[in-house]
């Protein structure tokens, strides 16, 4: 099956900071769904980033064409994100490294909390914003319809003295007097 896809924008902000070592601090603010969704990703292609707020309280940047892709190989990660007390939406982003402007770039947009868990265990920088209701609406028939729980087996005890009849509470036998 092929992957399913929803669009969003990722909003990056960047919030200065009074400190002696860093000047400024960058974070995914929110993730803003466009509408569209289908099953090819080039549909809708990254543009431009856009400035949308500028001051002395930070900057934020608009990322337009960002895709959420919907994977059945995922559906645990998505189901085990849903039935959380608060779903989020995991962002992983880089520095620029060309320098400019924006100095921070969104790679990937997940909403799998295995996916995100891989990613950070790969030294990813992965934050997270609060999951927006239409996109929740679009998740549960998807996980509804491909997770399935693995089946619960039936663990055997450990018994360290399942080899030794003797200890199983019959007393020892002893060697014959003579």
């Amino acid at each position: 099956m092929k992957a399913v896809y929803f669009w969003v924008d990722v909003l990056m902000e960047r919030v200065p900071l009074v400190n002696r070592w860093v000047s400024e601090q960058w974070r995914p603010a929110a993730v803003v769904p466009i509408g569209e969704t289908g099953l090819e990703a080039e549909a809708n292609e990254r543009r431009d980033p856009e400035c949308v707020a500028d001051g002395p309280d930070g900057t934020t940047w608009r990322f337009p064409g960002c895709s959420i892709e919907l994977h059945p190989t995922e559906a645990e990660g998505y189901y085990l994100n849903i039935t959380s007390e608060t779903p989020r939406v995991f962002v992983m982003w880089r520095p620029a490294e060309d320098g400019g402007q924006p100095a921070a770039r969104p790679q990937t947009v997940t909403v799998s909390y295995n996916e995100a868990g891989r990613l950070m265990d790969g030294g990813e920088k992965v934050d997270t914003v609060p999951m927006p209701e239409v996109l929740l609406a679009w998740i549960r028939p998807f996980v509804a319809e491909h997770y399935k729980p693995e089946p619960r087996r039936k663990m055997k005890r450990n018994d360290p003295f399942a080899d030794d009849a003797s200890a199983r509470g019959s007393a020892p036998s002893r060697p014959p007097r003579g």
